[in-house]
């Protein structure tokens, strides 16, 4: 990559997917520390939240101050994992003594990452740190360009899919943002795309990633919910894909009615529409890529696999693929590099999964978790009207969390609602990876449109044209809309996420089991 990418320490990314090696992270895309005023506020915060804690007249106020300390550490930008579980110990502590306390930092650390399911997680990984290294990001983007760029608003529509098909890859929304938009905004531009449509493609084009497998964040949902990772991974297939399309048919929409905003009647001379030969030359270079999919999705489909050995199968192609496309190119070293970051990310995640099980087990020491099970249920809100409070509580917390954090801290709170209101923790996590996502591009402070305004900066991306964040800001107006009618077709029809996963464990007889 190029100076502007991070070079430091790989590490989770703000989405809450996986670290990507740690030239694939933009500067950009990692939180600022707080200032010196904000840090002053902060521990002063901190303070309150203890006092209250030791002087709580009840284990459930207490329980509130613990939630209060947490939500005033991620403001810090204190890492995730140690913003839960710093408080859960001493929130235990307060409420039970030096007896629970030492039980929960003796038994949480293992019962929160030994169940074997989760070994899945290393190898989807694994599987995207080689397909990056392997170059497939821009071999993907070009066979999406060759193929697509003949429709009404085609690169765009082309962009999409790469993105979709990126992120999924990946792991990471922020990852797939940086390449992408450095790849593609330059080429919309060229084909004479509006600047407010090219950078909007862009931004909603990894949304669909984390619901589509290998989502790492569906597997780290299925461990915090102790649903299976197996039909917790299709749940998010079709509504991932749906939601691609429809993004695809509002670009193709946007291309009909108002042509000039992809390029159609402006001289695009800069750019030569690809022969059919190109199109067919290009598909050669995703060959691996194709294979994999059909080792993850047809070892699953047929039973062959479970989703844990289809992983395995499909970080063992991402391999041999790495050493095919990168022979005389140092395979081995890019490999060593993929394990060295599946290592770090692995072990990131997992710390983060161990301060959302003392999160858990603070909520029942303290009891906070019933309390607020009744409270919301005396609310007396229908299965719909809970989830129309969810979508506006997720969008704010979007705001200032990324996906992981609000994930974690949300769903061992809301669990034991779920059942009471009527709704399938298989649905719910689909619903709550895609509010997560979201949130990311939702202004002010979502993190997507200012890591492209970053990227825009860059004369060779803009081409000479001035996107100011203004021009970001108004290209989401376009796009949001869409991802919100997908949302309540989502709350509408609940049936989408668990068609997939029933159809596999009619044919395969036990994907549930894996």
């Amino acid at each position: 990559m190029n100076a502007d990418t991070d070079t430091s320490t790989a590490g989770p990314t703000p989405d809450g997917g996986p670290p990507t090696s740690p030239q694939l992270l933009p500067s950009g895309s990692r939180r600022k520390p707080p200032g010196a005023l904000a840090l002053i506020i902060g521990f002063g915060l901190i303070a309150i939240c203890l006092i209250g804690l030791f002087t709580s007249p009840s284990a459930a106020i207490g329980g509130a101050w613990c939630i209060a300390m947490m939500l005033v550490l991620l403001f810090l930008s204190v890492p995730v994992a140690i913003a839960l579980s710093v408080p859960s110990i001493i929130g235990v502590y307060a409420v039970s003594g030096i007896p629970a306390t030492m039980n929960i930092l003796s038994t949480a650390p293992f019962s929160a990452v030994s169940d074997w399911t989760l070994s899945v997680l290393p190898m989807f990984i694994f599987m995207g740190m080689l397909l990056t290294q392997s170059g497939l990001s821009g071999k993907i983007y070009q066979v999406a360009d060759h193929w697509f760029s003949w429709l009404p608003g085609g690169i765009g529509i082309g962009t999409n899919f790469a993105g979709a098909g990126l992120s999924a890859v990946t792991g990471s929304t922020i990852g797939m943002t940086y390449a992408l938009g450095r790849a593609g905004i330059p080429e919309m531009l060229k084909a004479g795309y509006d600047k407010r449509m090219a950078v909007g493609t862009i931004m909603v084009s990894g949304m669909t990633g984390n619901l589509i497998p290998p989502s790492i964040l569906m597997v780290i949902y299925a461990g915090i919910a102790s649903v299976p990772v197996g039909p917790a991974l299709m749940a998010g297939a079709l509504p991932g894909i749906l939601l691609a399309l429809c993004f695809a048919v509002f670009i193709f929409a946007f291309g009909v009615i108002a042509p000039k905003l992809v390029g159609r009647g402006v001289d695009t001379a800069d750019r030569t529409t690809p022969t059919w030969r190109q199109r067919l030359t290009s598909l050669g270079g995703v060959w691996g890529f194709l294979v994999i999919l059909v080792v993850l999705f047809g070892g699953m489909f047929s039973g062959i696999f479970t989703p844990t050995e289809a992983g395995a199968a499909a970080a063992l192609c991402s391999v041999l693929l790495c050493l095919w496309e990168k022979r005389g190119d140092h395979p081995w070293r890019k490999i060593a590099d993929s394990a060295l970051a599946t290592v770090s990310a692995t072990s990131a995640i997992f710390f983060i999964m161990i301060g959302a099980t003392m999160l858990t087990s603070l909520l029942a020491i303290t009891g906070l978790a019933p309390i607020l099970t009744g409270f919301i249920t005396d609310l007396g809100l229908s299965r719909v009207g809970f989830l129309l409070v969810l979508i506006v509580l997720y969008v704010i917390m979007g705001m200032f969390f990324d996906t992981m954090s609000m994930m974690l801290l949300t769903i061992p709170i809301l669990l034991p609602t779920l059942e009471t209101m009527g709704v399938s923790p298989l649905w719910f996590g689909v619903f709550v990876v895609l509010l997560g996502e979201f949130g990311m591009i939702t202004p002010p402070v979502g993190i997507i449109p200012y890591i492209i305004h970053n990227i825009v900066k860059d004369k060779a991306v803009n081409l000479g044209h001035t996107i100011t964040l203004r021009d970001i800001f108004i290209s989401l107006l376009w796009f949001l809309p869409v991802a919100v009618v997908f949302l309540v077709l989502l709350v509408a029809v609940p049936g989408m996420t668990e068609w997939l996963p029933d159809l596999i464990e009619r044919t395969s007889g036990g994907m549930a089991s894996s």
